[in-house]
């Protein structure tokens, strides 16, 4: 039986959407937390962990942090619930640079923590939806 187009949308924004807003939640919160103190030991990230990237702090990593995966994120999770015309390309986009960020980041670090996987599966996730998004919505 197939669903109404409508029916099938509804579904798919709403996964995407939350996944979206979790990301966008935590990533806000861990990006402050950098933002704030680029030293990192408000949120128990030692410093010797950026000695194999390019930074002497966790300042650029926070600001970006909280920008993009952060309140990128938030809007990418409001154009997905409200059926903005770019919400596919957008996720996608956005999942590329979340899955992007913990590549680079586990390179850098040369350290691989469980929530790595997490992400790099959550940002996956979001390019996939924001792919079968868009599809539908040039379809209808």
């Amino acid at each position: 039986m197939n669903e109404a187009p409508s029916k099938g949308n509804k579904g798919l924004v709403s996964a995407l959407g939350a996944l979206q807003i979790f990301v966008g939640v935590g990533a806000v919160a861990g990006g402050l937390g950098l933002a704030l103190d680029p030293r990192g030991s408000n949120i128990g990230l030692p410093l010797e962990l950026l000695e194999s990237s390019p930074f002497s702090s966790y300042l650029v990593p926070g600001i970006v942090l909280l920008a993009v995966n952060g309140l990128g994120s938030l809007v990418g999770g409001t154009a997905s619930f409200t059926r903005h015309r770019y919400a596919g390309e957008l996720a996608m986009a956005l999942g590329a640079f979340l899955v992007a960020w913990i590549v680079v980041q586990v390179y850098w670090i040369r350290a691989f923590h469980w929530l790595h996987a997490l992400y790099l599966g959550l940002g996956s996730l979001e390019l996939i939806l924001g792919l079968l998004l868009r599809r539908r919505l040039r379809r209808s």
